[in-house]
């Protein structure tokens, strides 16, 4: 994860009062994570892949948490996966009513890079960059609610937070 990315999370979990349990995403630690942001208690962190800090290995376009979670968090996963929209769903699924929603991941104009390290794509590997309006609109139809972004970047990053208001 790069540091533009850490810093949004970071200010929206601030910002927007992030509470737990907390639902993480695309958790495997290839080059930082977000896990020190949040308390250690009722935090589940998922991937397709183990490695470290993965509780969990599934797939997270067919998974949902055991309970509700009270912040569901996304980073860098978006742009790798054809799953991209019912990763966002299942994620507003996975949130109590209220719960806060975390995304980032690349826009237009970032660099291809490869999930496995960060580095070249590897062959057949997936890649797209995504929008905000993209992102805002798959996390609204699951019932989220768009907040302005507490974070503005110096690159094309798209990062979205906002809370669940209705099932």
């Amino acid at each position: 994860m790069h540091a533009d990315a850490y810093a949004f999370v970071a200010l929206a979990a601030k910002e927007y009062q992030a509470a737990g349990p907390v639902y993480e995403i695309g958790s495997r630690n290839i080059n930082g994570t977000v896990r020190g942001l949040f308390p250690r208690d009722g935090y589940l962190g998922v991937d397709i892949a183990s490695g470290p800090d993965v509780d969990l290995v599934v797939n997270a376009a067919s998974y949902l948490p055991p309970m509700p979670m009270g912040t569901a968090v996304c980073c860098e996963v978006l742009e790798h996966t054809l799953y991209a929209e019912t990763i966002v769903t299942q994620a507003a699924r996975a949130l109590l009513v209220g719960g806060l929603l975390i995304i980032t991941c690349a826009g237009e104009g970032r660099l291809p890079h490869s999930a496995h390290d960060g580095g070249s794509l590897r062959p057949n590997e997936h890649y797209q960059n995504l929008t905000r309006e993209t992102v805002s609109a798959w996390a609204e139809a699951a019932g989220v609610e768009s907040l302005p972004n507490p974070y503005r970047a110096v690159w094309g990053d798209v990062y979205y937070v906002g809370p669940k208001v209705r099932a």
